[in-house]
């Protein structure tokens, strides 16, 4: 049998549900998920086997208008993922349709991910929809963009998920598989412990303090009752900010605390003990080592 292998970009706007729709293709939680955008920060990979193929998922960042250093250097990790790939997937929300955003996305498509690129559109959350309105919102963005396929899915319940998977698997290049059959992702596990808690105090916090916030494992100790320790700090850009992330009484770090132990637990099938600390840094996101840690590249926001 012969095998194959490629990478595939998920590209969209900031929560057209690339997080989601990874998580089901690879049918393990490896990138988080909230109902708050801009949440994806690196670009993750999460590895799926269809049959004899191995597609590597790239989950890049969602796609808008930068204004920080931050928000640039996603944005520059979400189009390198779509050069990279062999075959790009863009996400559109069935509700919200060709909006600014989407244009200027298959604006920049011919430009940033060159010539000869192999582009699908999924139109995802089509349960939010009637059927006439689908159809009609797929004629008007193959009209904008020469689109190779058409998906209609909804990530979350898994409606149309299996046929995406399926194209993408015959689609992807023959030859040896990147990764081993029973691998999942390929971000290095301390940095999938950060970001399960990041979601959790993304989850707690409000709007705008978890882009003002970072997670690092600082420190991960295997233990011979095959239990880890883990000690992670939460970087904040204010003091005022750490006496949010505590809570009164340090109740929500320790609420945040428990949901990520248990879920670090889930992930790695065995026990966690995990501590947090919060540190006050005021320029952390002008800091190179904290971007090196999400694996974002410093150079894109000069």
């Amino acid at each position: 049998m012969t095998t194959r292998a490629g990478f595939v970009a998920l590209i969209g706007e900031p929560n057209a549900g690339k997080s989601t729709l990874l998580n089901r293709m690879v049918g393990a939680k490896v990138s988080i998920v909230t109902h708050k955008v801009q949440t994806t920060r690196a670009r993750i990979r999460g590895i799926a086997m269809a049959g004899q193929a191995q597609i590597v998922f790239v989950d890049t960042p969602g796609l808008f208008r930068p204004r920080r250093r931050l928000d640039r250097a996603m944005v520059a990790a979400a189009w390198g993922g779509a050069a990279d790939a062999d075959i790009v997937v863009l996400l559109v929300e069935a509700h919200r349709g060709l909006t600014e955003g989407v244009q200027a996305i298959l604006d920049a498509l011919k430009d940033r991910v060159g010539e000869g690129r192999r582009i699908a559109l999924a139109i995802n959350k089509i349960d939010r929809v009637k059927a006439e309105t689908l159809l009609a919102l797929a004629g008007r963005m193959n009209a904008a963009f020469p689109f190779e396929k058409t998906f209609m899915i909804s990530a979350e319940r898994g409606h149309g998920v299996e046929d995406l998977k399926g194209w993408l698997a015959a689609e992807v290049p023959a030859g040896p598989w990147f990764y081993p059959e029973d691998q999942i992702a390929d971000l290095p596990l301390r940095m999938i412990a950060a970001e399960i808690t990041r979601e959790k105090l993304t989850l707690r916090l409000h709007e705008e303090l978890p882009y003002q916030l970072t997670v690092e494992t600082e420190s991960w100790q295997d233990r011979e009752d095959g239990s880890a320790r883990i000690d992670q700090v939460i970087y904040v850009a204010r003091d005022g900010h750490k006496g949010i992330v505590l809570g009164k009484g340090g109740e929500t770090i320790k609420a945040v605390g428990r949901e990520a132990r248990v879920e670090i637990a889930e992930f790695l099938g065995r026990a966690v003990h995990l501590f947090l600390q919060v540190k006050v840094r005021g320029n952390w996101l002008e800091e190179k080592a904290r971007y090196s840690e999400m694996g974002l590249d410093f150079r894109d926001g000069d």
